[in-house]
């Protein structure tokens, strides 16, 4: 924050909690972790931007928090892009489907797809995915399901550079700055 960054990205809405009260206000709050339906709720209390949206329950259900508690977050349908099964997301052939109840489940508001790059495959394989992300943006465009502004999540500390040149607008970059998530 001294150094003026106002867009601020949090894995768990638990640990959000108390960061974003110790922060106070004047940032922007995106939740880029996976999200249990049981924590909508609190999600959309905290969360201005919601990258992990991976299910038609979630989706109905967040829509609903987000009526209660009178807020429109920006979202993002996640897909998996890689394959790999020890990821979240819905794979690239069903994003489309999920852009349209997203769409349609007001006052939710959908901007973008998010994935994060395979584990293997070095940057050949983070490229690949990234490439395959940015497809489905087109596409999904085209179909008028997202609008021309629209934006990709992709890229994280390690494989960031490759995201920004196969076209990501955000980027993840925590470990980055803070060091490795300790475990627990």
């Amino acid at each position: 924050m001294a150094l003026g960054l106002r867009e601020f990205g949090e894995s768990r809405v638990q640990e959000a909690e108390s960061k974003i009260s110790e922060l106070g206000e004047g940032q922007r709050w995106h939740l880029v972790g996976h999200l249990q339906s049981n924590k909508a709720k609190r999600a959309v209390q905290l969360f201005e931007e919601i990258h992990s949206l991976d299910s038609p329950y979630l989706i109905d259900e967040l829509a609903r928090r987000a009526q209660d508690a009178n807020r429109s977050p920006r979202c993002y349908v996640e897909l998996n892009t890689s394959g790999e099964a020890t990821k979240h997301g819905v794979a690239p052939g069903g994003a489309l489907e999920l852009l349209r109840l997203l769409q349609s489940a007001s006052p939710l508001r959908a901007v973008g797809l998010m994935t994060i790059g395979p584990l293997e495959g070095g940057p050949d394989g983070a490229r690949a995915s990234f490439r395959t992300l940015a497809r489905v943006r087109d596409e999904a465009r085209d179909r008028g399901l997202l609008g021309a502004e629209a934006e990709l999540s992709m890229g994280m500390s390690e494989d960031f550079e490759i995201a920004v040149e196969e076209g990501a607008t955000i980027v993840r970059v925590g470990s980055a700055l803070f060091g490795s998530r300790s475990a627990g």
